[in-house]
């Protein structure tokens, strides 16, 4: 029997590099911006339970605001995965 054949390639470091440096910090800033719609979105405790506080719930900033961070922060994140290097 013959042993197998090792092949070797040879390549300069960071030729086969799927993301960059600069690809880690647009997926970071897409993060932080969907972590703050989420916190945007979070919902405070009532001081009373039995009363519902409808103008609370249905404001602008977590039926309008949060839902469109957190989309625009996916945006960003595709935008970093997609973004090719020099």
């Amino acid at each position: 029997m013959s042993s197998p054949k090792k092949v070797t390639t040879t390549h300069t470091p960071g030729e086969n590099i799927l993301f960059t440096k600069e690809n880690y910090k647009w997926m970071v800033i897409g993060l932080i911006i969907m972590a703050i719609g989420f916190f945007l979105m979070a919902g405070g405790k009532s001081p009373d339970p039995k009363v519902f506080n409808d103008h609370e719930i249905y404001s602008f900033r977590r039926i309008t605001l949060a839902p469109i961070l957190i989309v625009a922060g996916l945006v960003v994140e595709i935008f970093a995965i997609l973004k090719k290097h020099k």
